[in-house]
């Protein structure tokens, strides 16, 4: 698929048919996105796969906030939670920020990865949504995950079960300022 017409055709999907997800399609869409560009090439992101007990356990108790989230993790294959060693993107080495935006570079190159997983999920056939709203530290927990690495999204996915419509997009006049 040429990259145009993945960005103009990968949709959120919340509803998942209960089709399994095969283990060497996820790792093959983790190998793509390992090209993700990143702050110094740290290459801080990394996803953790996750069914069965644990995922069901994510849904119950990480999604207080929006129960809605717990359903559409139950609904899902396979959760993804993806999650970054923190203080090297936007840090020197000595533990210093580079630059006035401190921390916030990690956060930047999780993004990054987080849409490329997207894209190169939907290249594959595969649905996904970005889910913000959860208990971040209780996951981290679930996961067993140590100070040095910190959970960013999570990401159901699956083969889509429904199509949802195109949202409205702002133009480029909107979007795009050329200044000399």
């Amino acid at each position: 698929m040429e990259v145009k017409e993945c960005l103009k055709t990968r949709r959120s999907v919340r509803q998942f048919t209960e089709q399994e997800v095969d283990p060497q399609l996820i790792e093959d869409i983790i190998e793509t996105v390992s090209f993700s560009p990143s702050w110094k090439n740290t290459q801080i992101t990394r996803y953790a796969a996750v069914t069965g007990e644990l995922k069901e356990r994510i849904a119950s108790e990480c999604t207080a906030q929006y129960a809605h989230n717990g359903d559409i993790i139950r609904n899902a294959p396979v959760l993804m939670v993806q999650y970054f060693v923190t203080k090297r993107s936007g840090f020197e080495r000595d533990g210093s920020y580079s630059t006035t935006k401190e921390g916030a570079w990690q956060m930047y190159d999780a993004g990054i990865s987080a849409a490329n997983f997207c894209n190169a999920a939907h290249d594959q056939g595969l649905a996904t949504v970005i889910l913000g709203i959860f208990d971040y530290d209780k996951t981290a927990k679930l996961l067993g995950l140590d100070e040095t690495k910190e959970v960013s999204v999570l990401i159901p996915l699956g083969y889509a079960a429904e199509e949802p419509s195109v949202p409205r997009k702002k133009g480029v006049s909107d979007l795009l300022t050329f200044l000399s």
